[in-house]
């Protein structure tokens, strides 16, 4: 933005950043004065009524005139940017101050302190001028109903000449969001509701206690972030500190500042004053900013306890006291030596939100080994791709690169993420750089990195886990995971050996459900647990799961790979896509979950133009997938699989009234709808414990379902225009997907219309039946190909880059598509004989398709018949669901 406008002030430079926004230096043209731009997040400006309410508390906040307190002159907006204009403050922050006094430099040193052997941080006789300052404008902001709710150093600046300005006073009020919002706050300042229960507002080393407890908050939890400030400025050191956020938070609620840090020549009334601010109990904190003023303006009147005529200068008293110090560092020893036999001090356990822009896919979220950063997709600024967020620090990063990622996980290391994208698993570097591509995987379903930098991934549904090297890729070999036909998800354990994943089961197979134990040794799965989504192992001895919406956690010896106890709940609800069965759950090797918090994604069937544009719903949002859209021959009816209480069944929607009634009744599962020529009967894929298969049903009569093809793993497709044939994918466990036909007529013999190693699959006919468009992995991503129907006759690649979803035009003189990057994709098609005429491809538009642009046997939109695009969207995009960060679970007590 250096060198343009908004509005009438020229932008100049880049102050800084943080969660309430970019900070210029900019000139305001009309009244020719320098001023401080802030530029609210994009996020922000989406929510009119946020805007409104910020708007109305900035007004009150430009009343607030106190010489140490930086002015706000306004709020505006212009281009679609809001912005606040602030008074320009020249100077240092102080947390710039601090730090520079607690570096080795000489030069600084010496001014401040007299001698590099004395202890970091700013000295007595400069820190507590800028303290009283402080004091003094809290206590002018509370007399006029004000808190300021995350003071610490970095909002505070101190000028050439030593006066002190407060910076983004009452900002953090003014950014409150409401429950299920933005977390616009600067993490470590963990949340921006601060009067709502259970949630956190302030940055973690400077919270007061009601703070970390998610309580309302007062004038007295600004009087607790000035004790800290101020423990910080005469120590060098943070009075609350620890490895990350958790141990932070543990310590403001429980733990006391290392009093023993503050140099021997701080006056004894500003060591009261601290331990008063830094009290745990509010009740005992001084109860008005001015009593913490007066203290200040005292303590210098108080007399040496040394009872000398003429006290030396404090910086002297530190010489003096050092010969007291050295008889103190002998017992402080022997305490040390009593305290290292207590018990070891448990960190109480705490749950945190952590807001990301919107996303498309909240469920491929991943934790760092560390548990210090999150991986997660978003679509914050276009296509959706990989960002991450440092748990300490507001800043959001996404990665060059990464668009169409999914389900991104860590190596062990934290310096790479793996993910999968256009029919790739691919690799990048955290610090820098672009992915490099490891190995195919046209609809990958989950990978995981081992410590010997071997990576295991499901390249696509029904085939089997497949091993390649992290650091090289290239040669790929299959994982034996014995007669288990749908591995995908896995997980490895600490040795980098064995492993956890998922089977889905189901399709009339013996084989069960749930989580796996599998090993890189060949040695056969064994089952473990019945779930609905993927398991993880959780230090020191977990193994987390999901049941129904819950995620539970359950004792586990990971050296024996067996289980010591009975499960417990950890949350509920948590998200679950129970398409691929995979959860929004993520386990750091520190022992860190993060998982979406609330229910499953609603979504809602909309029509959109051949621009994007949208124009209408069906129905209204709905909990339970609407999966697989299929509208009858007619447009006036949509076929949708809807799951209720895990239990999949076959819909019909009124297009015009948006009313829905059950099709099917089916306590096994139904899925995967398709519409005869004339709308008068549905086929659909049954997974009935009897004689699964597919199944045709009238939608008017008494008569029952007709068993088309006797065949549990049959998916069906399309019926030809004329009536005659029936198509359907086959997913045979050696031969992956291949189309198959059924006459309609006669014996209904089943033949293999494709039988290759190839997966080949969603097969859709051409209006004249003449041509069949499907994908296949073929290249080692899905592509589209078309072929002359029912043969014989070569096949045509119709796609370029990547496709799945195959769909005609009602005139079959185009050929639609869902590329890798979930753009709706359109091919020409002209038909000439046995040599069909194919254009190139071209973007209609970005989808906001559901599962993006990961393909799978279930169709996510449909084509009208005037040429209207019918899509399943995801409803809550547009809000930023919230990650949930557990720190230091702990379960139940019985």
């Amino acid at each position: 933005m250096i060198g343009t406008r908004i509005a009438h002030y020229e932008i100049n430079s880049h102050l800084g950043s943080g969660g309430m926004g970019e900070v210029y230096e900019a000139t305001d043209s009309k009244l020719g004065r320098r001023v401080a731009i802030k530029v609210l997040p994009e996020e922000f400006a989406r929510d009119a009524d946020r805007v409104a309410r910020f708007e109305r508390e900035a007004r009150v906040l430009a009343s607030l005139n106190h010489p140490h307190i930086a002015a706000i002159h306004g709020f505006d907006e212009s281009g679609g940017r809001n912005f606040l204009v602030m008074e320009l403050v020249e100077g240092e922050t102080l947390a710039d101050l601090i730090a520079g006094a607690s570096k080795d430099a000489p030069l600084r040193q010496n001014v401040r302190r007299g001698g590099s052997s004395d202890p970091p941080g700013l000295a007595v006789e400069e820190a507590l001028p800028i303290a009283l300052q402080i004091a003094e404008a809290l206590e002018a902001a509370h007399e006029n109903g004000f808190i300021h709710r995350d003071l610490k150093p970095a909002n505070i600046k101190v000028t050439s000449d030593g006066q002190v300005k407060l910076l983004d006073f009452g900002l953090a009020k003014a950014f409150e969001a409401q429950p299920s919002e933005i977390d616009v706050s600067n993490s470590p300042t963990l949340s921006a509701m601060a009067t709502h229960a259970g949630v956190i507002l302030g940055t973690a080393a400077y919270m007061s206690p009601e703070q970390a407890r998610g309580a309302a908050v007062d004038r007295r939890t600004d009087i607790f972030a000035f004790g800290s400030v101020l423990f910080e400025m005469l120590t060098g050191r943070r009075a609350f500190e620890g490895e990350n956020v958790a141990d932070i938070l543990a310590a403001v609620l429980k733990v006391e500042p290392d009093w023993s840090r503050l140099p021997a020549d701080v006056p004894p009334a500003i060591r009261r004053l601290l331990r008063r601010c830094l009290n745990k109990d509010r009740r005992r904190r001084p109860q008005a900013a001015g009593d913490v003023r007066i203290e200040i303006e005292e303590a210098d009147a108080e007399p040496d306890v040394s009872g000398a005529d003429h006290a030396p200068p404090r910086s002297g008293r530190r010489e003096h006291a050092a010969w007291i110090i050295a008889i103190l560092a002998a017992s402080a020893a022997v305490v040390l030596a009593m305290l290292a036999f207590r018990p070891p001090h448990e960190s109480p356990e705490m749950r945190v939100e952590v807001t990301t822009p919107p996303t498309p896919d909240p469920i491929s979220i991943a934790v760092s080994p560390d548990g210090r950063r999150l991986a997660f997709v978003a679509s914050g600024d276009g296509a959706p791709r990989l960002w991450l967020r440092a748990l300490d620090t507001a800043a959001l990063q996404p990665l060059a690169g990464t668009e169409g990622a999914s389900y991104p996980f860590w190596s062990p290391d934290g310096r790479s993420i793996g993910f999968f994208a256009a029919g790739k698993l691919k690799r990048i570097e955290v610090a820098g750089g672009l992915p490099r591509t490891l190995a195919d995987a046209a609809e990958g379903r989950g990978g995981t990195w081992s410590v010997e930098d071997v990576i295991v991934f499901s390249p696509l549904p029904g085939a089997r886990l497949q091993r390649v090297s992290a650091s090289s890729g290239g040669d790929v070999a299959t994982v034996d995971s014995g007669a288990l036909e749908t591995p995908r998800f896995p997980q490895f354990l600490p040795d980098g050996r064995r492993f956890l994943f998922f089977v889905i089961g189901g399709f009339g197979r013996a084989t069960l459900k749930g989580v796996y134990l599998g090993s890189l040794d060949g040695s056969e799965p064994r089952h473990l647990t019945d779930a609905d989504a993927y398991g993880l192992y959780m230090p020191p001895g977990w193994l987390l799961y999901v049941r129904g919406s819950a995620l539970m956690a359950r004792p586990f010896e990971a050296a024996r790979g067996e289980f010591e106890g009975e499960p417990v709940v950890v949350a509920d609800p948590v998200g679950v896509d129970a398409n691929v069965y995979a959860a929004a759950v993520s386990v750091s090797a520190a022992g860190l979950v993060a998982y979406r918090s609330g229910g499953p994604s609603r979504r809602q069937l909309a029509w959109f133009d051949r621009s994007g544009r949208p124009s209408g719903i069906v129905g209204q949002p709905d909990e339970n997938d609407l999966l697989g859209p299929e509208l009858s021959p007619d447009g006036r009816r949509v076929a949708v699989i809807r799951s209720i209480r895990n239990t999949r069944n076959v819909w019909l929607l009124d297009v015009d009234r948006g009313v829905s009634t059950p099709f099917t009744d089916d306590s096994s599962s139904a899925q995967n709808p398709r519409w005869s020529p004339d709308g008068g009967r549905i086929a659909f894929q049954s997974l009935r414990t009897e004689r699964p298969g597919v199944y045709i049903k009238p939608l008017t009569g008494t008569a029952g379902d007709e068993l088309l093809v006797a065949t549990p793993t049959a998916i069906p497709n399309d019926w030809s225009s004329d009536g005659r044939f029936f198509v359907y994918t086959n997913n045979d466990p050696k031969t992956r997907g291949d189309i198959w036909t059924v006459p309609l007529d006669g014996d209904r013999t089943p033949a293999p219309f494709t039988n290759s190693s190839y997966d080949e699959s969603s097969a859709q006919l051409s209006p004249d039946g003449r041509w069949l468009a499907y994908r296949s992995d073929e290249s080692g991503r899905f592509e589209i190909y078309v072929q002359p129907f029912p043969g014989p006759g070569e096949k045509t690649r119709v796609s370029i880059d990547g496709g799945t979803e195959p769909r005609w035009r009602a005139d079959g003189r185009e050929i639609f598509y869902i590329s890798p990057d979930a753009k709706m994709m359109a091919v020409l098609f002209q038909s000439s004989g046995a040599a069909p005429g194919i254009g190139k491809p071209v973007t209609l538009f970005q989808t906001r398709k559901v599962r993006g642009g990961t393909g799978n046997v279930l169709q996510q939109y449909d084509v009208s018949p005037d040429g209207r695009f019918l899509i399943n969207v995801n409803a809550d995009e547009n809000v930023a669901s919230p990650i949930m960060l557990i720190m230091n679970w702990k379960p139940p007590a019985d």
